[in-house]
């Protein structure tokens, strides 16, 4: 069996791509949880304005579209958002994860340190970023 070199952008876009999918699964699952529906249909719940709607939706836009920029961007940009936002998710999860330490959000808890994981990978991949692949496009 012989193996090939994936290209940093395409590694780059597949964990976005799983990290995004990491993301839909937790908000769907907590679904589930106890008393999460009547929160929904009262209005009682942390996204109970069209601002905090409007942050959440700002905040949850990034990985998406991080799957396209991460193919799209040249190189050097494409270097410095991953490790910008890959950081900055990977802050954002593990602050999730210790905060939400109880049974009925243990799925929560694994999701959140998988994605903390995917993103510190992605930090990592673009902090080694191959040279020659910034150099050629400058």
């Amino acid at each position: 069996m012989k193996d090939f070199q994936i290209n940093i952008k395409i590694e780059l876009a597949a964990l976005w791509t799983s990290a995004t999918f990491c993301y839909l699964y937790g908000d769907y699952f907590e679904l589930y949880t106890p008393e999460k529906v009547e929160s929904l249909i009262s209005g009682e719940n942390v996204l109970n304005s069209p601002m905090n709607l409007l942050i959440a939706s700002l905040i949850m836009v990034v990985p998406p579209l991080m799957i396209l920029a991460s193919l799209m961007l040249k190189p050097l940009p494409n270097k410095w958002l991953n490790i910008i936002f890959g950081a900055i998710f990977t802050m954002m999860m593990v602050l999730i994860a210790f905060g939400s330490l109880t049974p009925w959000y243990s799925f929560y808890v694994f999701l959140a340190i998988v994605e903390a994981i995917l993103t510190t990978i992605i930090v990592w991949k673009a902090i080694k970023w191959p040279k020659e692949s910034i150099e050629a496009h400058y």
